[in-house]
């Protein structure tokens, strides 16, 4: 058995890198940065399933008799020459490379950089847009409507007359309002649906005039204000959080909305 597994080291090396890394990030509390929660317990299962089931392939794999060993000799050889060499290092970078991003590199949030590549407030998000819905927001106690809930009723014309005039405290990461930069920040989450990789941007527009002097695009913040129409000329967004009392604030342990 150890022969076997001498010969094929790459793949146990890559399994066990990816099982380790799984286990490390759901003992940390750090999965939730890559996953929905609501499927914690089947990656952690399928990871130890995936490292037994690796371990038990070597186990029970045949070891060649006679007649195999003579039709492998008929084989074309095997590759020569400088391909002896590169082959088995191009395997080596791959585990290294691998090691590195799951292993070494801290994981984290996704970013602004990821907002510009995909549409803030897009009917992708899964915020809810139907009228109906925003009916059962606005009769809601406005302490206990999400970041995500505001993005809704921003997105729906009945709902903005109920925010107009509603103070709220949220939180998010500063995201740079395209159409006017100097005067408009989104605080800023991604809304998972199974994985980071579905991840989609929303946030709620704040006016706030030189912000940028004071927090940097990424930093999280909280934001006290009430809702008004914006003042900015040059902003798309019609509704913003005016008047607001904004502090630092660090990451918190789930910066994602779900």
């Amino acid at each position: 058995m150890l022969e076997r597994i001498l010969a094929r080291w790459q793949g146990l090396a890559l399994s066990l890198i990816g099982i380790v890394s799984i286990s490390w990030l759901a003992l940390s509390g750090q999965l939730g940065l890559y996953i929905h929660p609501r499927y914690f317990v089947f990656t952690v299962v399928m990871a130890i399933l995936g490292g037994l089931l690796t371990l038990a392939a070597f186990a029970v794999t045949p070891e060649k008799d006679e007649h195999e060993h003579e039709s492998e000799q008929l084989e074309p050889a095997a590759p020569r020459g400088r391909w002896r060499v590169v082959l088995p290092l191009a395997g080596i970078v791959a585990i290294a490379l691998a090691f590195v991003a799951l292993v070494i590199v801290p994981p984290s949030t996704l970013t602004t950089a990821t907002v510009e590549n995909r549409e803030l407030n897009s009917s992708a998000t899964g915020v809810e847009s139907d009228t109906s819905s925003n009916v059962e927001l606005a009769g809601s106690d406005v302490s206990s409507l999400s970041l995500r809930d505001w993005v809704s009723l921003l997105r729906d014309g009945s709902g903005s007359d109920f925010v107009v005039g509603k103070t709220t405290t949220l939180s998010g990461f500063v995201t740079a309002d395209s159409s006017d930069p100097e005067n408009v920040f989104y605080l800023t989450r991604f809304v998972i649906t199974c994985c980071a990789v579905d991840a989609q941007p929303i946030g709620v527009p704040v006016y706030s005039p030189g912000w940028s002097s004071t927090y940097a695009v990424d930093s999280w913040v909280e934001a006290k204000g009430t809702f008004a129409l914006n003042p900015s000329g040059k902003s798309s967004e019609s509704v913003v959080m005016a008047n607001p009392t904004v502090s630092a604030i660090d990451q918190p342990a789930e910066p994602y909305a779900y």
